[in-house]
């Protein structure tokens, strides 16, 4: 049971060491980013992928992937689940500058991406994929 306890206090200081809040939410831009995101692919343009709130109401759809940021730079993305429903993969995000992140998700099925904020306002979040 101590070893256990030992694991968990040490990976919960390591998580913590490795979650620098000052690249993540520090900016009011960074800070609307917070919650959970479904693509809008109706309205997609080009290769600028459209996200609304997951509260929003969407038209019916074969299904929605989407992503969920986190104030403490923990993300999950959610990809279509071989059952139809959605499927969370756990990763974390960090600012690159005033307007691109970085996705790391940990199961390492796929290389590191970034994601470029064309534009966030009205409930709207537009980006492109940067690999």
């Amino acid at each position: 049971m101590r070893v256990l306890l030992l694991l968990a206090s040490m990976s919960l200081f390591l998580l913590a060491g490795t979650c620098n809040t000052d690249s993540r939410a520090s900016s009011p831009e960074l800070k609307r980013l917070e919650g959970t995101w479904l693509h809008a692919h109706e309205e997609d343009q080009g290769e600028v992928r459209v996200y609304r709130p997951n509260t929003y109401a969407f038209p019916p759809s074969r299904g929605r992937t989407g992503f969920q940021f986190d104030h403490n730079g923990l993300f999950t993305q959610y990809d279509i689940a071989p059952t139809d429903g959605l499927e969370g993969r756990k990763g974390l995000w960090k600012a690159e500058g005033a307007n691109v992140i970085r996705i790391s998700l940990d199961d390492k099925k796929e290389p590191d991406y970034k994601l470029e904020i064309v534009s966030l306002e009205n409930g709207v979040l537009k980006v492109k994929r940067i690999e």
